[in-house]
């Protein structure tokens, strides 16, 4: 009896699981799709799932296929079950045909050979990347006691690209090249009180020309710089940073956490309040919590409170899941996250849960 009841248990959570995975599937999802030009894996992923984060659950490796983890303008995805469960293989385009001259001009087959940047993105990459800023989130004392601008070109207060600016500061250890950024806000976590990091606004990029000495303090030089990269007007007082190596790769695979994540957005990128698509924001969740750039998240607006009149007591109504984010940047207490989706208008303390 007892060995009857273990497999009934195993047959049903077998039968959930299949369940599970075919839920993710579209009702309308076609059965084979022919890859675009201009296609991501993103919008591919929406074809065949509601969830398109969960795109490497249902991807099938096929061993046949070199690179099977790029794909390219005329593949064809083949969606198909493997031991019950949703898969999509991938097959190939055609392999392109040319007249052989050593076979008395007769077609012959030939690779096809494609560069490895001719590959579909797996986000839309060339409409996210200006959006994908190098904002960073520093620790206390960051900004104290580092090089400052103090005027332009024909002491200009507002400064951009291919332009001069001069800053003075400490520059006992000059590098070639600084990133420029603004103090922005400090964080704190709102349930525990603990200073998370404040942000660092990226303004822009320079190198450095020459340094000259400080009259008025011995400790200071004035650098002259040549503003290489702007990503908004400098002005002065914005703070030189040594340059961040920062890469974000167009080709990893966005998906869900492997732990679980409760937290929230403690602001958006320009001290706005209101979120909306394609907005960077700042969350309370970093490495430590397991947050890794290409984790997907859920953003929920909070439920409201309301009256019950009937029983005269409080009702909190359930959180409702209002868009999904990408983290992009993680720090050791925070991350940045950009907003892919926004059903409902979010605004700053909105909770960021597994999706």
């Amino acid at each position: 009896m007892k060995k009857i009841i273990l497999a009934a248990a195993a047959t049903l959570l077998v039968t959930i699981g299949l369940q599970a995975q075919d839920s993710r599937l579209k009702p309308d999802h076609p059965d084979t799709y022919v890859v675009q030009k201009g296609d991501t894996l993103w919008d591919i992923s929406g074809t065949f799932l509601s969830q398109p984060w969960y795109w490497p659950e249902i991807w099938q490796v096929n061993p046949q296929v070199e690179n099977p983890h790029l794909i390219y303008p005329g593949d064809r995805l083949n969606l198909v079950y493997i031991d019950g469960q949703p898969r999509l293989e991938l097959e190939r385009a055609p392999t392109a045909y040319k007249l052989s001259p050593t076979s008395n001009n007769r077609l012959g087959p030939s690779v096809r050979r494609e560069p490895i940047g001719s590959a579909i993105p797996a986000i839309p990459l060339d409409a996210i990347n200006a959006f994908l800023s190098r904002t960073r989130i520093v620790g206390p004392g960051a900004f104290q006691g580092v090089p400052y601008v103090i005027s332009g070109q024909d002491q200009r207060i507002l400064m951009g690209a291919g332009e001069k600016i001069y800053a003075r500061g400490d520059f006992r250890e000059p590098l070639s090249s600084y990133g420029i950024y603004r103090p922005g806000p400090v964080y704190a976590d709102p349930y525990t009180g603990e200073e998370l990091g404040q942000q660092a606004l990226d303004i822009g990029s320079v190198d450095l020309r020459q340094l000259d000495t400080d009259n008025a303090n011995t400790e200071y030089a004035v650098a002259t710089m040549d503003v290489t990269r702007t990503s908004r007007d400098i002005r002065l007082q914005d703070r030189l940073l040594p340059v961040e190596e920062r890469a974000i790769a167009a080709l990893f695979q966005p998906g869900a956490p492997s732990v679980p994540v409760d937290g929230v957005i403690l602001g958006v990128e320009e001290g706005v309040t209101q979120v909306a698509k394609y907005d960077v924001v700042a969350l309370n969740r970093g490495l430590r919590e397991g947050l890794q750039p290409g984790h997907v998240l859920a953003i929920y607006k909070r439920g409201a409170t309301v009256r019950d009149q009937l029983a005269r007591e409080s009702v909190k109504l359930p959180d409702e899941r209002a868009g999904v984010l990408m983290v992009f940047r993680s720090f050791e207490k925070m991350s940045l996250g950009l907003v892919l989706e926004a059903d409902k208008p979010l605004a700053v303390m909105d909770l960021v849960r597994n999706p």
